[in-house]
């Protein structure tokens, strides 16, 4: 046999750099990234095994269920060939081995596990003549795919009179579901046979045990699971923004229950403090104490050129019998900043993703004035419609009105009858500070984190561009909360747990409350909290300072 003649990766170029991602939910993963995936699986196996190599284990068995290019599948059927050299010492055997009995997916579309099974088996067959697999007796190999149907439930219901029989009848409405696997939207997603349903099986089905020996065989268990799931599924509101439906929680929950001794996967970070839906999913991974390796990349477009998933996007490693703490690393482009650091990632409510930012957030939560906490900021916000109007315009003068109120609003000012006002009435005629509720850019860098502050005098009120900071006793009071909003400290708290442009009253949780008797600076601030000078530096270089200390009284913010 003249083995020079094959190899499984000496593609130049690599046709997976190459390829259109399917949507900003559906991308395709890097090969260079897959492959730093790997080597941190790598270095950990090793840890926890004697030195071993996993690539050298011929009974090891690796799973991606949502396989798209098949990327991670033939980099690990390329590390196994050159690991498994002395075990199995002929090629042909070796690589009929590793493609038969180790590697293993589940693609989401018909198209992509067309795709996988080209990238590893180098055709589209696998029992192809082409194929580099020569066991197989079946097309499909080891990539699983079949169309799966969404279950539909939760439909709305109405009386209708029966055309047949007369009389009342209660009738689904159809297209008013919602699927009670993934929660897809039937108007959607109930599609014909000619598109993709996007139901994916790995998620549906209540027993994923059950699932995978019905795909794989009965005494199927895999050691590690590895992959890029789908991020989300629109419901009619336009699919990547607040109508979107996280789904990736749902692909990290089934890979878990599988029991495998390594799990790691590419997600989306916002989960780390916000995400529609994830309170539950954030809690259980934050009380998980056996994360390897976090790789947290916060910057938009660093992983996935051209591919807007804000607040950036993340891979880990889990270990089944890992307890050791998770080694968490910041990468900017193609650069580690700061300093990994291995820690807990239960220190607070949400993941604090920069390292150098939990010993300032140490020493802030940690104060103590008289034995007691300071109060935090984030339960005197109001919550949002802080008067119960939504983005309502009044007229430009009270000209005429009985009641009168300044009405802020979005880039606008307007006077309204203070009838319409519905909550917070008595808030109407004391000062207040507000900020927009969202600010900020789609761009790679937030580095003011919150708009100019707005300090409204009695007869004031606002629409739901904004949410109410604070409300005061008098307009020295207001100033000084709003020259407190305006520091770069405060800023950089709201930072911490502000992940895209929404910003909530939860943003402001890490903020604390003050005497607001007198003008609050940056320097006070430091001094007040023991911060150090190297942490000042932190801190500055990653908010701006603002350009003058003048506070505005009208909305001048671009609130993309």
């Amino acid at each position: 046999m003249n083995q020079a003649t094959f190899t499984l990766r000496s593609r130049n170029p690599d046709v997976l750099t190459c390829i259109a991602n399917l949507s900003n939910d559906e991308v395709f993963t890097p090969p260079e990234l897959a492959n730093q995936m790997l080597d941190s699986l790598e270095i950990a196996w090793a840890e926890e095994h004697h030195g071993a190599s996993i690539w050298a284990d011929s009974t090891l068995t690796f799973l991606d269920p949502f396989t798209k290019s098949g990327v991670f599948l033939r980099e690990i059927a390329s590390r196994l060939t050159d690991g498994l050299a002395t075990t199995i010492p002929d090629l042909r055997e070796r690589v009929d081995h590793i493609l038969t009995k180790q590697v293993f997916g589940i693609g989401i579309t018909q198209l992509t596990s067309m795709l996988a099974r080209r990238s590893l088996y180098c055709s589209k067959r696998a029992n192809g003549k082409h194929s580099i697999a020569k066991s197989f007796t079946s097309e499909d190999g080891n990539i699983w795919f079949a169309r799966t149907e969404h279950t539909w439930g939760g439909r709305k219901r109405e009386r209708q009179i029966d055309p047949t029989q007369g009389g009342e009848i209660i009738v689904e409405l159809i297209d008013t579901g919602r699927c009670e696997f993934c929660g897809a939207n039937e108007a959607e997603y109930a599609r014909g046979g000619g598109l993709e349903s996007h139901a994916y099986a790995f998620i549906h089905t209540t027993d994923i045990k059950t699932r995978i020996a019905q795909l794989f065989g009965a005494n199927m268990h895999f050691d590690v699971v590895i992959g890029n799931p789908p991020y989300q599924l629109g419901d009619g509101g336009g699919g990547n923004g607040a109508s979107a439906t996280p789904i990736y929680n749902l692909f990290v929950k089934a890979a878990l229950a599988l029991e495998p001794q390594y799990v790691s996967m590419i997600t989306p970070s916002r989960w780390f403090s916000g995400g529609k839906g994830l309170d539950e999913f954030r809690d259980k991974m934050l009380h998980d104490h056996r994360f390897v390796k976090l790789v947290d990349f916060p910057q938009l477009y660093d992983v996935f050129p051209g591919v807007k998933i804000r607040g950036g996007v993340s891979y880990w490693l889990w270990g089944r019998d890992h307890l050791a703490g998770c080694e968490v690393v910041t990468m900017i482009g193609n650069e580690v900043v700061g300093t990994p650091v291995t820690r807990r990632l239960d220190a607070y409510d949400v993941l604090v993703r920069r390292n150098e930012a939990v010993k300032i957030l140490d020493k802030v939560a940690g104060f103590r004035l008289g034995g007691a906490v300071e109060p935090s900021l984030g339960d005197q916000v109001s919550a949002r419609k802080p008067f119960g109007l939504t983005n309502q315009r009044g007229k430009t003068s009270p000209a005429g009105m009985k009641d009168s109120v300044l009405v802020y609003g979005n880039q606008q000012t307007s006077y309204m009858e203070r009838s319409v006002i519905s909550s917070n009435v008595e808030w109407i005629d004391r000062w207040k500070v507000l900020l927009v509720k969202a600010h900020g850019t789609s761009g790679r860098d937030d580095v003011t984190i919150l708009g100019e502050p707005v300090v409204a005098g009695p007869s004031s009120a606002c629409t739901e561009t904004y949410l109410v900071i604070g409300v005061c006793d008098s307009e020295e009071q207001a100033k000084n909360l709003a020259a407190f909003m305006r520091t770069r400290f405060v800023r950089f708290l709201v930072s911490l747990r502000k992940i895209t442009q929404n910003i909530t009253r939860d943003s402001y949780h890490f903020v604390p409350v003050l005497p607001f008797d007198r003008v609050w600076t940056d320097e006070a601030l430091y001094q007040r909290y023991g911060i150090e000078q190297s942490e000042i530096s932190f801190i500055e270089s990653m908010i701006a300072e603002r350009p003058s200390n003048e506070l505005v009284t009208s909305n001048d913010e671009d609130n993309d």
